[in-house]
């Protein structure tokens, strides 16, 4: 294929063994600064991971000595300027430990990448020289590379201990709870409850299972629209903790067109008492569902949840099937 302009970075096979240790120090410098970022940006939230994070970087820092000290052994002080992007076949990689909100897993996965493309490197470098010092040096290196993961479950355990790993997995949950269950519940709730009444209004004023589901269709979208749209707009998250006011806006809306909907579809079924039969057993699925919800992820007592939701769902039911009789 051709190209516009030509790849200036050098290719792996060519560099000398002054090179290779160069660009290995380099990248252990890196490296070791992008774990201290990350126990920096999560420390606050996550102080086990955090500690890991450090110990990681201090790690990495004594690569760096290691490979120094054999550099300035065979080569003197000064290292070639090279780095991974100025040689083919690295990974150009997404800085995310600059992102302005950075997940505990989304760092965890991060440093895997970093970890298994440092194991690799090693493993080539080793392959390439021929100095029986600096290739015993990048495969002993490899070896810490590769087994990394095993001492970091080592050092989380060390660190976090049975305790931490409770505090750190209720920090996440807690997350999890803010940022999708709470805004999706209550979009559930308010899409199953608020189109109870126009559905059931209709169907029973009309008998006509189509007008029903467009009736249904229509406060289900119109829901989940306006109800995305407010969860998004109360507040940025930065303050409240709550997360990305588009994934709260994104979970609040689907589950409010879900939650409308969930009555609604049984109406494309021709025949009306079996519609609206299927659309009844639908809604009280839905009822003890979110009361179910409320109770496994909000902590709220199930028979307060069942009076609050079940009764109250009941009762918006009874409301539109006696508007539409009327």
């Amino acid at each position: 294929m051709l190209t516009l302009w030509p790849d200036s970075r050098r290719d792996f096979s060519t560099l000398s063994e002054r090179e290779i240790l160069s660009l290995a120090i380099a990248a252990e410098e890196e490296d070791g600064r992008i774990y201290s970022e990350f126990a920096t940006r999560l420390g606050d939230h996550y102080p086990g991971s955090a500690a890991l994070f450090e110990a990681m970087a201090a790690e990495e820092d004594e690569h760096r000595r290691r490979l120094l000290d054999l550099y300035v052994a065979r080569f003197g002080r000064r290292l070639v300027p090279i780095r991974r992007e100025h040689v083919r076949g690295f990974l150009i990689r997404k800085p995310v430990w600059l992102m302005q909100s950075l997940s505990l897993e989304r760092a965890r996965q991060e440093v895997w990448e970093m970890e298994e493309s440092a194991w690799r490197f090693y493993l080539a470098a080793a392959a390439q020289v021929t100095d029986a010092g600096i290739r015993k040096l990048l495969g002993d290196l490899a070896a810490a590379e590769k087994g990394h993961a095993r001492r970091a479950d080592q050092i989380d355990n060390t660190v976090l201990g049975e305790k931490g790993r409770e505090q750190e997995g209720a920090e996440q949950h807690r997350q999890f709870l803010l940022t999708y269950v709470q805004p999706g519940l209550a979009g559930l709730m308010d899409g199953s409850v608020s189109t109870l009444a126009p559905v059931f209004a209709a169907a029973f004023a009309t008998g006509d299972t189509h007008q029903t589901f467009l009736v249904g269709l229509a406060a289900a979208v119109g829901a989940g629209i306006s109800m995305g749209f407010t969860e998004a707009a109360s507040d940025d998250g930065r303050l409240t903790g709550r997360g990305s006011p588009i994934k709260r806006g994104l979970a609040a809306g689907i589950m409010t067109a879900i939650g409308g909907l969930g009555h609604a579809l049984p109406y494309l079924i021709a025949d009306f008492w079996t519609a609206t039969g299927v659309a009844g057993a639908v809604v009280l699925l839905e009822l003890w569902a979110i009361a179910y919800i409320q109770k496994r992820f909000m902590q709220t007592p199930f028979w307060r949840a069942v009076l609050q939701v079940v009764l109250g769902g009941s009762l918006v039911f009874a409301a539109g099937i006696l508007i539409g009789m009327a």
